[in-house]
């Protein structure tokens, strides 16, 4: 194999593999897709004969398993390409996480019910917070009453807004940088949003804690 020898050479390969990558992923994603298809005929082959009950369960658990890693094999796909934003103005980010918290108990919205809005990808950023309030709710600290609090504020002259995810249990590794597992990946995947949008996704010290500006 010929050695990297400049900088410049290092940044092509490292492009050229990446699109490889994508490529792949791509094709196993088609691969598994194939395989939930036959699954679900044997299903319902199943389905309409006298079979054990506990031959129905392990079609089903296989056909959540290859939707579980069609899903994980979307989003890297998602993560290893360029993020294309559609910024609107008028963006609520309190309303938006207000609205996740009430349907992803015991996750709560501490804040005023005060709007903070920007120009933002309302699409992407629902996304990007829907994925990490999820992760927040998978690694929260259960001792006490385990519940997460959110916070949303305006900071630096209502320049820039803060979201951070309280009550989080302590782990070794940021998991906005780390693909183990579905969780996780997704994680990633929002952080690489709002970092499109000039924000930053931190774990900090059992806090998640996001920054976005308000005026570009």
């Amino acid at each position: 194999m010929k050695p990297l020898t400049t900088r410049l050479d290092d940044r092509s390969t490292l492009q050229d593999l990446g699109r490889a990558s994508i490529q792949i992923v791509h094709d196993l994603k088609n691969q598994l897709n194939g395989l939930k298809l036959y699954a679900t005929f044997l299903r319902r082959r199943i389905e309409k004969s006298e079979r054990p009950e506990d031959e129905h369960e392990t079609v089903m658990k296989l056909i959540a398993g290859l939707d579980r890693a069609a899903s994980d094999l979307s989003t890297i796909v998602q993560y290893g390409r360029e993020i294309e934003l559609k910024c609107q103005p008028g963006f609520d980010i309190q309303k938006v996480m207000r609205s996740i918290c009430s349907r992803l108990a015991p996750v709560v919205c501490e804040s005023e019910m005060v709007p903070i809005t920007g120009d933002f990808d309302p699409t992407r950023l629902t996304d990007a917070f829907n994925w990490i309030s999820e992760g927040a709710l998978k690694l929260r600290n259960r001792e006490g009453n385990g519940v997460i609090a959110v916070s949303v504020k305006k900071e630096d002259s209502n320049e820039r807004a803060t979201i951070e995810w309280s009550g989080l249990a302590a782990v070794d590794h940021d998991p906005f940088r780390s693909f183990a597992g579905s969780d996780e990946i997704r994680m990633s995947l929002a952080a690489k949003i709002v970092e499109a949008h000039g924000g930053s996704a931190e774990y900090q010290d059992r806090h998640f804690v996001v920054t976005l500006p308000l005026s570009q």
